[in-house]
């Protein structure tokens, strides 16, 4: 996703350059809401994410697209670009780790993925099964862009749901309490640009989902 969007962006980036200054990072963000799945038995399934991408890269990411009726993208007009998105997002394990009782667990590729335009809004749409589903006294999910490319925050209403939780099941919610950057190092569009997939620098920017049951 980083490269993809980095590629939209690129002529974007220049005029905010030409505009003057702005902050290194992140050039792109998120305001998310999520859905923990979970099957008859009490098992966790797969994550659900629903991304609405700021209203610059918006605009930029949709120029060029065909449609029949201007300023409305459908789902089948959007499709190629959905799977753009999501194709790119598997180098950087779609920006969710997930942890069962203390031990990571792996997802499987995507599915259900699509793209909505709502109120000037691109929507992405997708879930992530778990390769196997998990039973968890405690289940730990978080999602931040290593590199910081991306800014993701949860919505103010309702951002995380259980769906087909045990009820005794209990979410615990942290939002990123503080946007300053909390490491020592130069932090400047080098410094940035240095960043990969497996870097840990975007991990205390992100938004944790916990919850325990019995």
């Amino acid at each position: 996703m980083k490269h993809t969007l980095r590629t939209l962006l690129c002529s974007l980036l220049a005029l905010v350059a030409l505009a003057g200054a702005a902050q290194a990072h992140p050039h792109v963000w998120v305001t998310m809401t999520s859905e923990l799945v979970y099957a008859p038995d009490g098992a966790v399934t797969g994550v659900r994410h629903a991304w609405a991408f700021d209203d610059m890269f918006s605009a930029f990411a949709t120029q060029g697209i065909e449609t029949k009726q201007k300023g409305v993208f459908t789902r089948e007009e959007l499709a190629p670009l959905a799977q753009v998105n999501v194709d790119s997002l598997k180098d950087f394990d779609y920006f969710t780790l997930a942890k069962a009782n203390g031990k990571k667990t792996e997802f499987d590729g995507p599915t259900d993925y699509w793209l909505e335009y709502k109120n000037e809004l691109l929507i992405l749409h997708f879930t992530l099964p778990f390769k196997a589903p998990v039973k968890a006294q405690r289940l730990d999910v978080e999602v931040y862009d290593p590199t910081y490319f991306v800014d993701f925050s949860m919505a103010e209403k309702d951002p995380i749901k259980l769906v087909g939780a045990p009820a005794a099941c209990k979410l615990t919610v942290v939002r990123p309490t503080d946007t300053s950057t909390a490491s020592n190092a130069p932090v400047n569009e080098q410094f940035f640009n240095s960043l990969d997939a497996g870097s840990n620098f975007g991990a205390q920017f992100a938004n944790k989902i916990s919850v325990a049951c019995p």
